[in-house]
């Protein structure tokens, strides 16, 4: 069977579900992993909080993404760097200097992805009409939160009942990263014979550097120049303010031992417990945010969602003081703070679509989703310092202080009230 007559069921799954274990290996099983290895929380929390930094700035340069070579080129070439950025982590972790070394490779990893994100995004609208892409956007979203699920869930699960039958938590985790070296690689094979060629995927080779810079500029500029462009940067920032620091420390809240103030839970239990239940929540979350936003639009649902995104928060203060030791009451406690986070980051995610519509509307939509990363990595850098501080129970308190920036910064944005809500009939 021909690439172009062969079904985008057989690429987007893949596709998708390569474009979010990169990014789950370099922002969250980086953390365990260093917690695993006694790295201590602030440093963790500051160190891996800079792996953001590509997501920030990607659209510094994805224009070249367009210029140079073809997206397919640009997949296959930054799956096989995936692929080689893991296998460094894993050749490096029983090293003496592991925690600088796999530092410098996660970064490289980072970069890889964030580019990866961008031709991969721009593949599907150039692999597509418009009606498949409306149509396949539910699978992509599908694999993507499948690959969340087997990156923070299976693959730690797996890391720590190596941990358990080696007795060696440094070779258990080579042998955990060898394995998804190994997968990106097969992924890179996959998609060299899986993936179409559409004629529309070719390098713009008309474009000189000068008018490069020039459109360049001017698409950053039309982004400020947007009505209560301020205030929705300011949005952007604080909105997830409480989470991006809450998000840093819960695995390592977990995996602390007791008498430090954490649960003291066992690696594959945290695997279970936040990378499995409770990404069930959050998908189920974001669906139901999804399906309430679509019937009565955004305007109408943003205050919900801001309570959804910041009152269940207050589950950790519960778990610090009473330190259960039932897993039905960890797992309901995280199911409950990620199902709210799954409703409210609905809310945040329709904003960034809202206010990138118009002209340039996938730059805008690539600089929006860089504020997003930045909001993501600045408070994650200190969190560790403040953990470190005030130990789990005032941390926890202060992050739910926090949640007043988020209800401060939703009070001054304004969204269409027709934006999002579904037209109805007359009859409706």
């Amino acid at each position: 069977m021909k690439s172009a007559d062969r079904s985008p069921l057989w690429w987007i799954p893949s596709l998708y579900f390569a474009e979010a274990i990169p990014y789950v290996a370099v922002m969250t099983i980086s953390v365990i992993m260093y917690k695993r290895l006694d790295i201590s929380n602030q440093d963790i929390a500051l160190y891996t909080s800079w792996l953001y930094l590509p997501w920030v700035i990607k659209p510094f340069w994805s224009p070249f993404v367009d210029l140079v070579k073809t997206k397919r080129w640009w997949i296959l070439v930054m799956q096989l760097l995936i692929g080689a950025g893991l296998a460094g982590v894993a050749f490096t972790v029983p090293t003496t200097h592991f925690f600088q070394l796999t530092l410098a490779v996660f970064w490289l990893v980072a970069f890889s992805s964030a580019t990866h994100d961008v031709a991969a995004d721009g593949f599907y609208m150039l692999a597509l009409d418009s009606h498949e892409q409306s149509f396949y956007v539910g699978i992509r979203s599908t694999f993507y939160r499948i690959a969340t699920i087997a990156g923070q869930g299976l693959l730690i699960m797996l890391a720590g009942m190596l941990e358990t039958s080696t007795g060696s938590i440094p070779y258990a985790w080579t042998i955990t990263f060898l394995v998804l070296a190994g997968l990106f690689v097969g992924l890179s094979l996959y998609h060299k014979y899986m993936l179409p060629v559409p004629a529309s995927d070719k390098p713009v080779v008309a474009v000189t550097a000068a008018s490069l810079f020039s459109e360049f500029l001017a698409t950053f500029v039309s982004f400020f120049k947007k009505k209560q462009a301020v205030v929705a940067i300011l949005f952007m920032l604080l909105y997830r303010f409480p989470e991006a620091q809450l998000v840093k420390m819960v695995s390592l809240f977990l995996l602390d031992p007791r008498e430090q103030g954490g649960l003291g839970l066992l690696t594959e239990q945290v695997g279970f417990v936040y990378g499995t239940v409770g990404i069930v929540g959050l998908t189920l979350g974001g669906i139901l945010g999804g399906m309430a936003a679509a019937y009565s639009g955004l305007k109408k649902w943003i205050w919900p969602m801001v309570l959804a995104i910041t009152l269940p928060n207050a589950v950790f203060i519960y778990l610090s003081l009473v330190q259960p030791e039932t897993l039905l009451v960890i797992n309901t406690c995280v199911f409950v703070e990620q199902f709210g986070y799954g409703f409210g980051f609905t809310a945040y995610m329709l904003f960034l679509i809202y206010f990138s519509d118009g002209e340039h509307k996938t730059a805008h939509y690539a600089i929006c989703t860089a504020f997003m990363a930045l909001g993501m990595m600045l408070p994650g850098m200190v969190a560790g310092w403040l953990q470190e501080q005030l130990g789990y129970i005032n941390f926890f308190w202060w992050v739910m202080g926090c949640c007043i920036v988020t209800l401060v910064v939703t009070a001054f944005i304004q969204v269409d009230p027709s934006f999002g809500r579904k037209e109805r009939s007359k009859k409706e």
